[in-house]
């Protein structure tokens, strides 16, 4: 039998024994202060690579909008008339820019520059829209007709929207555009490639060619050579058949079929590039949607925060 003082000596060491087994325990289930630091930082450094590579996917998509621009600037017959190059460029590099705010406001935590990025962005989007769905609007028409005789299509002032017809219809704007389409080759370098009649007819030349360097077949002119012609004893088909002279400075130049080549041309290169823009709005949507998600993110003060108390709070 144990006595009373022996129980008790019992009882006290497993009291002991249980206290110690509890505290190591929550000593060993407890995290430690590296681990608990270290996540806020592992956070913070993939919300910042997150920011990053959104934004420098929006730098990337400002490249075919500068380069659509570019295109456009050196192509003879935008780059006379001066309409759709220069918005393109400006919107292009409005881009870059606001990406790169948003990538600062973004790793540096700056919420005012991320307010900034957001809505700067959400305007540029919503203008590039705009210029998306007017230069698809003012191209859908401007098909053409068959010419008689001819491989090649002829166009009419008619066959296009009003808003491309009005930027050709001033007299003062259409003399600077024709003097500028004038200084140009493309009239003169026919004379160098086509030797023969058949080859000319065959040849596959532009619309704004075909409107300006030449006659309109309705009018009946013989053939001499792609800028020379003999005029028809019956010239009054069309005005524009009037307007024909073999000086190589008038040529077809005053031509309605002139102006209607010059919008054809426009109209094929706008489409073209109608395509690639409608891409990279697509695109710029989808980012700015998961860049407008992560901004929210960052801007949030407890959300990878790695101050000093915070980090004490943890621990």
């Amino acid at each position: 039998m144990y006595n009373t003082g022996d129980i008790y000596k019992f009882r006290s060491f497993q009291r002991r024994d249980s206290n110690h087994r509890d505290l190591s325990h929550s000593q060993a289930t407890k995290p430690s202060p590296e681990r608990s630091s270290q996540n806020p930082v592992t956070k913070m450094a993939a919300s910042n690579t997150i920011v990053g590579t959104i934004n420098f996917i929006t730098l990337l998509l400002s490249i075919p909008i500068i380069g659509a621009g570019i295109w456009l600037a050196n192509e003879p017959d935008n780059s006379c008339v001066k309409i759709l190059q220069w918005p393109l460029i400006i919107l292009g590099i409005s881009i870059s820019v606001v990406a790169l705010l948003g990538f600062v406001g973004g790793c540096w935590r700056i919420t005012w520059l991320l307010i900034v990025y957001l809505v700067a962005m959400f305007i540029l989007i919503v203008l590039f829209a705009c210029l998306v769905v007017l230069i698809y609007l003012v191209t859908k028409k401007g098909s053409g007709h068959p010419a008689p005789g001819r491989t090649y299509l002829e166009h009419d002032l008619d066959d296009f929207s009003g808003w491309l017809r009005r930027k050709v219809a001033s007299p003062y704007k259409w003399n600077r555009i024709r003097a500028c389409l004038n200084s140009t080759d493309m009239c003169s370098e026919l004379n160098q490639r086509y030797r023969i009649a058949q080859d000319f007819f065959n040849a596959r030349l532009t619309s704004i060619q075909y409107g300006c360097c030449m006659p309109p077949a309705e009018c009946g002119y013989t053939y001499i050579n792609p800028t020379y012609w003999l005029t028809p004893n019956n010239t009054a088909a069309s005005m524009d058949c009037l307007q024909w002279s073999n000086d190589q400075m008038q040529l077809c130049f005053h031509c309605d079929s002139c102006k209607a080549g010059l919008l054809a041309n426009l109209t094929k290169e706008w489409r073209s590039v109608d395509i690639i823009l409608l891409i990279t709005l697509v695109v710029l949507i989808c980012v700015y949607l998961i860049g407008f998600c992560c901004a929210l993110r960052k801007s949030k003060p407890g959300d990878g925060d790695t101050s000093p108390r915070r980090n004490k709070e943890n621990t």
